[in-house]
């Protein structure tokens, strides 16, 4: 397996992995990515997808995708927007490497400094925020109410200048 840019290609079997997630609807792909495909080399966005090859065709499949912005009127820090992993191959690493490989890209190439990632603080995401807790990030923020009455916004934050 291999971690990679997002190619037009992957975007079906990206939306795949999204959908076994039911983060969000995957309709909405379409309009998060275009200006990445139009052109690539000049977005400030990154889209990586770690494949698998497909024994029976030898295309690549999407196993999981990270998404991640600069964010505006900063200097070096970048949010992370989407991480998804197929649901049939959660538990089993892909999204940690998922994560290590933005924080190199942002690191080697970005001149980042902070990553920080946006979750929600519902008992259905007590897995997700103990996976950021787990990989070193740090709770910054907790926004009551913020998706909705009783659904507050969790900031998690990672200092990528530390070794």
């Amino acid at each position: 397996m291999v971690i990679r840019n997002v190619q037009k290609q992957d975007i079906p079997g990206i939306k795949a992995v999204i959908d076994s997630t039911e983060l969000f609807p995957s309709e909405m792909l379409d309009d998060m990515i275009k200006g990445y495909l139009e052109n690539p080399k000049d977005s400030s966005n990154i889209w990586m997808t770690e494949v698998k090859q497909d024994d029976g065709d030898k295309a690549e499949v999407p196993i999981s995708i990270v998404y991640a912005v600069p964010e505006k009127m900063t200097a070096g820090t970048y949010n992370a927007l989407l991480l998804a992993v197929s649901s049939d191959a959660q538990g089993q690493g892909h999204g940690s490497k998922c994560m290590q490989s933005l924080e190199k890209e942002l690191k080697e190439k970005r001149d980042a400094r902070i990553l920080l990632v946006e979750t929600s603080g519902t008992d259905d995401f007590a897995r997700t925020r103990a996976f950021y807790e787990k990989i070193g990030f740090e709770k910054e923020a907790r926004i009551r109410d913020f998706y909705e009455a009783g659904d507050d916004k969790i900031v998690y934050r990672k200092d990528l200048t530390k070794k």
